[in-house]
């Protein structure tokens, strides 16, 4: 009974099926969490019912799908959309997203009968499951979608990256031809403003300089590696790269490094390695990400923190980041 258990298990590795889809278009030199349209005019992955936004590997994946470029970025479960009278098209696939569902370990058995060697702690492991959604264009009955209109969103002005890098207090070194930033003192550095053909690729690469700048101990704290070729610096330039992905268009700054191609073999390297790479890469990014979208006093304004779901609430409007599993 176990050896079966066990082979059904293997059959649905959903961490290995997340990744192997990622590595697909990573070998085409394809970013997958890279919008290839104007990001001021799309509005990130939510869920139809509860208005949520998707997050982490979830937020990966349904951008990665493109069904909602530049016009609806609804998405709801079939049940969500039968108890509000709509209905997912017969013969309409629909799309996994992920989500952990806590699970209580039984309480430890006794030891060998040396005194004191009985452990009764209970805690919890987290077991990742999935979850379907459709989008709303597989959807009838569903009510049109209004998008915002421009002007609407009080943090996507071309001033945006600036205020959160002010906000931030981090020292800006303006000069020369390098843009980088020095962990060892906590300064980014960028050539001056009329040295960038646009103002968006000036905030791009700020935005980008900034995510690496975020890993500082007085801000997230996480492991920042400057040793070009390792795999602790190619999963940093990983985790930037999705979290400038998802604050970009939050911002509506067109986000398209030509050297992130660069990184592609490093990436998929460390893809190959682990099958929990690219999950644990999300969820930092993520946390990068709010950390970011969080110093914009109008954004801040606008999305206060969310409030803690339950296991079924969370299958059901899909609205929690995967967190790191080891």
């Amino acid at each position: 009974m176990a050896k079966n258990w066990k082979s059904k298990t293997e059959r649905h590795d959903h961490y290995q099926e997340v990744t192997d889809k990622i590595i697909a278009v990573l070998e085409r030199g394809v970013l997958p969490w890279r919008r290839q349209w104007d990001a001021g005019r799309c509005d990130v992955p939510i869920n139809a019912v509860t208005g949520h936004v998707y997050r982490g590997i979830n937020r990966v994946m349904l951008d990665m799908l493109g069904m909602g470029f530049g016009a609806d970025p609804r998405w709801c479960s079939y049940r969500q959309a039968l108890a509000r009278g709509w209905q997912v098209r017969h013969g309409e696939t629909g799309s996994r997203i992920y989500f952990y569902r806590r699970i209580e370990r039984k309480a430890a058995e006794p030891g060998d009968g040396r005194e004191g060697d009985t452990d009764t702690r209970r805690g919890f492991f987290p077991l990742l499951r999935t979850h379907t959604v459709f989008h709303a264009s597989q959807i009838d009955g569903i009510p049109e979608y209004a998008p915002a209109q421009a002007g609407e969103h009080a943090w996507r002005k071309p001033d945006a990256v600036q205020k959160i890098i002010d906000a931030s207090g981090i020292e800006v070194r303006t000069g020369g031809d390098r843009a980088c930033y020095i962990p060892a003192e906590d300064v980014m550095c960028l050539p001056p403003a009329h040295a960038f053909d646009s103002a968006n690729l000036w905030a791009e690469v700020a935005l980008h300089e900034f995510s690496h700048a975020s890993g500082h101990p007085s801000r997230l704290n996480h492991k920042l590696s400057t040793i070009f070729g390792s795999s602790d610096y190619a999963f940093e330039e990983l985790v930037v790269s999705l979290a400038t992905g998802m604050v970009g268009p939050e911002l509506g700054v067109g986000v398209d490094l030509d050297n992130q191609a660069s990184y592609i073999e490093n990436w998929l390297g460390a893809l190959r390695k682990n099958q929990r790479t690219i999950f644990r890469a999300a969820a930092e990014a993520q946390r990068v990400a709010d950390y970011i979208l969080g110093l914009h006093p109008d954004y801040a304004a606008a999305h206060p923190p969310a409030a803690e779901h339950s296991d079924e609430e969370a299958a059901e409007d899909s609205n929690n980041a995967i967190n790191d599993v080891a």
